[in-house]
């Protein structure tokens, strides 16, 4: 099928039969086995997929042209590409491999494409989100370990729309970061801030993945939730959300972020004195949430077992580095 010259391989023959195996031959001489492995499989797979689709070169171009109007969509403030990935159910997948949970743990869920690094650093106690924004909610919540004990200095990171369902980076006149900020457990691991109430709102839908959502005969909204990302040293860092309980999207999450373990209550406030404590007002919001740490040490092992677990169950043969399958180079 191929031969070998004295620096890389060379083809000499080209079939619809061949074309798969000589591609991979051909990439297989970077000598990064990881990267070999990905290649090998996606290769294969994209492969597969033509044959087994039976694609035609119209298709192809419209699939191109496609990618192209995604690619094309993006900007600093905008992700189209994330989006896709999103909707496609492929950010929680491979959230939810990378980041594999013990069960007494706060599972994790896809980042979305709204998360910033601009984020102002909060005092518990104050709102992130500036007047105006929604219905008043107060956040109180834990941060633990595995073992139940407090973690303290933990960086929770927080985002989450206005109540017209928009990010503040959706607006042209954004001047700076609103209903999103960051706050620090304290030393019994306790945190807690003002937000606005949660709302379901739609993903945009006005480009490329939108019209492709139209052709599925699928919704683009997301039920009303708020963004996290909780990070300290020595554990694994945790991208998660609050769903709120009973909203009208709960059962069909356009971008699949939706896990029962993540669903919480939004109640209102009736106890005068917690209101006072927390500086709200009777009649105000209330959300609480107890989040688990798993340490950086438990979460490797947890990683490579069930990697393993799962490439024996569809059966690939392949050797693991950290827990990753890598090509064989010997």
């Amino acid at each position: 099928m191929v031969s070998k010259s004295s620096s890389h391989p060379v083809i000499v023959n080209m079939t619809d039969e061949t074309i798969t195996e000589n591609v991979n031959i051909i990439n297989s001489q970077s000598g990064d086995a990881r990267l070999q492995f990905i290649m090998h499989r996606l290769v294969q797979h994209l492969h597969d997929f033509a044959r087994e689709t039976r694609l035609t070169t119209e298709e192809w171009m419209a699939g191109i042209e496609f990618l192209t109007q995604v690619g094309q969509m993006c900007s600093d403030t905008r992700q189209e590409m994330i989006l896709l990935s999103d909707t496609l159910g492929l950010s929680v997948l491979v959230d939810g491999m990378t980041h594999p949970k013990p069960k007494n743990a706060t599972i994790g869920t896809l980042l979305g494409p709204f998360h910033t690094h601009d984020a102002v650093t909060y005092e518990n106690g104050e709102s992130i989100c500036s007047v105006g924004k929604g219905e008043m909610c107060v956040l109180t919540c834990t941060l633990k370990d595995t073992s139940g004990n407090p973690i303290e200095g933990g960086s929770i990171d927080m985002w989450e729309t206005d109540e017209t369902g928009h990010y503040d980076t959706q607006y042209s006149d954004r001047e700076g970061p609103d209903c999103r900020g960051i706050v620090k457990s304290d030393k019994d691991g306790n945190f807690w801030i003002k937000c606005v109430k949660p709302v379901s709102y739609p993903i945009p839908h006005d480009g490329p993945v939108g019209k492709l959502l139209q052709k599925l005969n699928r919704h683009p909204y997301r039920p009303a939730h708020i963004h996290f990302k909780v990070d300290k040293d020595g554990y694994d860092q945790l991208i998660t959300a609050l769903y709120l309980k009973g909203d009208k999207y709960e059962t069909s999450d356009a971008v699949f972020g939706v896990k029962s373990e993540l669903i919480v209550s939004a109640d209102k406030i009736e106890d005068s004195k917690f209101a006072a404590k927390y500086g709200v007002q009777v009649g105000d919001w209330h959300i609480h949430k107890d989040f688990v740490l798993v340490g950086n040490e438990e979460a490797k092992a947890l990683f490579v077992e069930k990697s393993r677990e799962a490439l024996d169950k569809i059966s690939v043969r392949a050797n693991l580095i950290n827990g990753l399958p890598v090509a064989d180079l010997d």
